[in-house]
């Protein structure tokens, strides 16, 4: 499974679909970086899909505690949108909510959460 360190991009993104997926990723991450001081030594990866096996659903991330990393996985995220949902709006949407959830569960609060102080 590849994954990358999720970096703020010097340049304007490319207009692919990964291309994409890495900005809001990396948007989402800065901004949660600056609220919440327990995520800035955590790393934030992206992977295509899970390399075990899933239980009763797809997971759309990975917390690995020990290591200090959040890996999020790009093909469930945006592939398994609702019908009628499949468009960039939407596809948005689910990554930075992928990307809150993520990091609310690694800290142990709820997603709401994460935009205000303590």
């Amino acid at each position: 499974m590849g994954r990358s360190e999720v970096v703020r991009p010097p340049l304007a993104p490319l207009d692919g679909r990964l291309d994409r997926f890495d900005l809001t990723v990396g948007t989402a991450v800065e901004f949660l970086r600056g609220t919440w001081p327990e995520l800035q030594e955590v790393r934030f990866e992206i992977g295509a899909i899970p390399g075990f096996d899933a239980t009763d659903e797809v997971p759309r991330w990975y917390l690995d505690r020990e290591n200090r990393r959040i890996v999020l996985f790009r093909l469930p995220i945006e592939r398994l949108l609702p019908p009628g949902h499949d468009d960039a709006p939407h596809r948005r949407m689910a990554i930075e909510s992928a990307v809150f959830r993520a990091a609310a569960e690694y800290v142990g609060r709820e997603p709401w959460d994460l935009g205000h102080e303590h």
